[in-house]
């Protein structure tokens, strides 16, 4: 009978206090032996009660170990949390999000059965308001999220990235930590690194949990925003783009820049910008009334607007990191 193998749990803090109490009684339900998990809380220097929460589950729970971060990014933390991790797999786990009991123990499963470096599950939405509703319906969808296979339930099998993630203690070891500098694409451009060296990730269907997403269009904007952000310096500092869907929205952006911009030059730019516009509402009405009919008509607004905002604020990221750099590169803009 093989050993029991030792997981440590590694937890990115900051302003979660809302999110706390549930994450703690779920990671304290698990049904792998308790006797073989660490959790590593990372606190950002939270301004909310997030600290205190975490000091006070210490209490009770001996082996959780807080940690704290000044820098407050997840990557920062992540790699905080690493370094004291004692685990044969570090599993990665997000306050934002529920975890059926069996979460541990599927991703031991899973990691042990399939031979892979990472796994993980697929995204489901745990929805609160309309707006939930929306980025449900419009997150499972080709079109809002490209070919990103763990937005999709049906699924399983080899991907280049899932969500959150279950490694091998010897992934870091071989290929580094998460690079602290890629904010909001940190496990993206990690996973892609481990690809690019022979490892392999698993998506499987049997690792369950359930994810708090923004509860309001600004909010998802500025998320997505920073995604693009992140998504462009993995491809500077990869060369290549991991995926052809992660360029899409920043070409649209661009091309619809370009269109506004020359418009002002004997309205040349209208030339590019009405079949640009036909084709993308025409598309974006098909898609919407595909997630929304017949069951959730009365969301078809909402699904349109999320579907504008996930296109729009990641495009807008990535371009704004790309004339950042471009800036930097001519003196005009301090690093």
């Amino acid at each position: 009978m093989n050993p029991i193998k030792k997981v440590s749990l590694l937890i990115p803090i900051y302003n979660e206090a809302l999110f706390l109490p549930t994450l703690f009684q779920q990671i304290q339900a698990q049904d792998y032996p308790t006797t073989a998990i660490e959790v590593i809380a990372v606190d950002g220097d939270s301004t909310d009660s997030s600290l205190a929460l975490l000091k006070s589950y210490q209490r009770t729970m001996p082996a959780l170990m807080v940690l704290r971060n000044p820098r407050r990014n997840t990557p920062s933390s992540l790699n905080l949390a690493i370094a004291q991790a004692q685990g044969d797999y570090l599993i990665r786990l997000d306050a934002h999000t529920e975890y059926a009991t069996d979460y541990v123990r599927q991703c031991v499963a899973c990691l042990e059965k399939t031979g892979a470096d990472n796994v993980g599950g697929h995204i489901r939405i745990k929805t609160t308001n309309r707006v939930t509703q929306a980025i449900e319906l419009a997150t499972t969808s080709v079109f809002g999220v490209g070919n990103s296979h763990f937005h999709y339930t049906q699924y399983e099998g080899y991907v280049d990235t899932v969500y959150l993630g279950a490694y091998r203690r010897q992934v870091f070891e071989k290929i580094g930590n998460y690079d602290e500098a890629l904010i909001g694409a940190e496990d993206d451009e990690l996973n892609y690194r481990l690809i690019k060296q022979g490892g392999k990730i698993y998506l499987s269907a049997t690792i369950q949990s359930f994810y708090y997403p923004r509860d309001s269009l600004k909010k998802l904007w500025l998320q997505y925003f920073q995604y693009g952000q992140g998504k462009y310096g993995v491809i500077r500092k990869h060369t290549l783009p991991t995926s052809i869907r992660h360029l899409v929205p920043a070409l649209f952006v661009l091309s619809l820049v370009l269109g506004i911009l020359t418009s002002f030059y004997q309205g040349l730019g209208f030339y590019l910008l009405i079949p640009i516009l036909s084709s993308y509402f025409s598309v974006l009405g098909l898609f919407t009334m595909r997630c929304t009919f017949p069951k959730a008509l009365s969301l078809t607004g909402l699904v349109a607007l999320v579907f504008l905002t996930l296109h729009l604020s990641y495009g807008c990221g990535f371009l704004i990191a790309g004339l950042r750099e471009g800036l930097r590169r001519l003196h005009l803009l301090r690093a």
